[in-house]
């Protein structure tokens, strides 16, 4: 079946939802209960990390749940309704704690455990059905890319704009001259712009994909059958017996730990260490992702039809690595005006734009990888899993993403970045420690995810050859 622009649209901005929830707590949420809150970096750390193991234990049994279930329906919609409601009401608790729980430093982080955790089930929720919906929606090579690529469109662009338009319209100077990211009520107004975008983005991606609920709804056969928490155990350490999904597993582990951590104290740095007020961190954020996410789909074809799929994700790979590194060594090294000049922001924003480029096209790849992998699993098991080989790479990436709250709430406490703090007051060896601990963070565990990246295989005709054999399968079964 085919995939029209408007159901590509749809699909598309199911990615959104995902985006806004990466952006609150990869951009603010951090800051808020540290800095603004007296939440310590520690403890932070610790409760977000929590959160995030439950996050990533839950996957596979959605995955699983989703793949057998049986509904008019289909498998995945059900889900993806039930799962967006919840989401936004989670937003508005997190953002605006009661008196209670900001009286004493372990109510806090409980109430910020158990926000976290609504948070990230509802996600859980919502979003791993319609990963996998992909899958269902088309089994063509280069399509399925652009399907993924319109999602990875809209997650990636969500999780730079809605940080960045946040800045600039609730965060921004008051009118007294504060600076709005240190007052406790402007984190009340981004709970509520979170919860609202999410209900909007989540109904038009389940209204404009109903009509692929039939293709999700499949011969009884090609249905996982194993039941209970050991027919998940199962289905979940099936699709390591695929000797690809292993390595584009251990990839992703470290790609997404390395992000995790970039993600986490790029907030933190450009804060402090570039002294960026909020409108400046908001055009460095907003205005290469504008440029580089349309550069990175509008690529993707092209580059498609030369390359497979797994030789895009190991260039952009390893071109993020030399993104991330060739800035802070120009500023260490006294070859950069002083902070505020137009050319540092020039190059933190030309810095943003390839690394927004590079994230999209591996990402992009990566994830259709996964969705071309359910079908050589079938042609090797009689058997489609999409979710439970979605819930896999998901569970990989909230695992490893769960290194960059924790790492960075450490890296604070470690370095002397506490609360109170504000830029311009910081000495200069806690600056410089603060770049040795992103570099120490990140570079290492991206050269591992591009050496790993080089080991996986998958091309238009060996995904050609393997779906000849699932029709002859088909066909043949009685």
């Amino acid at each position: 079946m085919s995939v029209n622009r408007s159901s590509s649209f749809s699909y598309g901005i199911g990615g959104t939802p995902h985006a806004i929830k990466e952006a609150a707590y990869s951009m603010f949420v951090l800051l808020f209960y540290t800095q603004v809150l007296g939440l310590g970096g520690i403890e932070a750390g610790i409760v977000l990390f929590l959160a995030l193991l439950w996050d990533a234990v839950s996957d596979p049994m959605m995955g699983a749940w989703s793949d057998r279930f049986k509904s008019r329906w289909g498998r995945r919609h059900p889900f993806m309704v039930a799962g967006a409601l919840p989401l936004g009401l989670g937003y508005l608790a997190l953002f605006n704690p009661p008196a209670w729980a900001l009286a004493d430093g372990t109510f806090l982080a409980t109430w910020l455990l158990v926000c976290s955790l609504w948070i990230r089930t509802a996600i859980t929720v919502f979003g791993l059905p319609h990963l996998a919906l992909a899958a269902e929606m088309t089994t063509d090579y280069h399509e399925r890319s652009r399907l993924l690529g319109m999602r990875s469109g809209f997650l990636f662009f969500t999780s730079i704009v809605v940080p960045a338009v946040s800045l600039f319209l609730i965060f921004g100077e008051t009118a007294a001259g504060e600076d709005g990211r240190f007052i406790a009520e402007s984190y009340v107004a981004f709970g509520w712009f979170a919860a609202i975008l999410t209900w909007i983005t989540a109904i038009i991606c389940i209204w404009g994909t109903r009509n692929y609920i039939a293709a999700t709804r499949i011969d009884p056969q090609r249905m996982p059958s194993s039941e209970g928490l050991a027919g998940i155990a199962k289905d979940f350490f099936s699709t390591f017996k695929n000797h690809n999904f292993r390595n584009l597993l251990y990839y992703d582990l470290s790609a997404s730990a390395s992000y995790g951590i970039t993600a986490t104290l790029n907030i933190i740095a450009w804060t402090y260490y570039w002294e960026l007020s909020a409108t400046q961190m908001a055009i460095v954020m907003a205005g290469p992702v504008c440029l580089a996410v349309p550069a990175a789909l509008f690529t993707l074809g092209p580059l498609g039809k030369r390359w497979p799929k797994h030789r895009i994700m190991a260039t952009a790979t390893a071109l993020m690595i030399v993104d991330i590194v060739w800035l802070y060594p120009l500023r260490m090294l006294e070859l950069l005006p002083e902070n505020g000049h137009w050319l540092v922001l020039a190059l933190l924003a030309l810095q943003n734009l390839f690394f927004v480029y590079f994230f999209v096209l591996r990402s992009v790849s990566s994830y259709s990888i996964v969705a071309d992998l359910t079908d050589e699993h079938e042609a090797t098991s009689g058997k489609r899993q999409e979710g439970s080989f979605y819930s896999v790479i998901s569970f990989s990436t909230k695992l490893a993403s769960a290194a960059g709250p924790l790492y960075a709430g450490v890296a604070l406490d470690v370095i002397g970045l506490t609360e109170g703090m504000m830029p311009g007051e910081i000495e200069q060896g806690t600056l410089t420690a603060l770049v040795w601990a992103m570099g120490i963070g990140i570079v290492p565990l991206l050269v591992i995810a591009w050496r790993f990246s080089l080991k996986v295989s998958m091309t238009e005709e060996q995904l050609n050859k393997i779906q000849d054999d699932i029709k002859n399968r088909v066909q043949v079964s009685p």
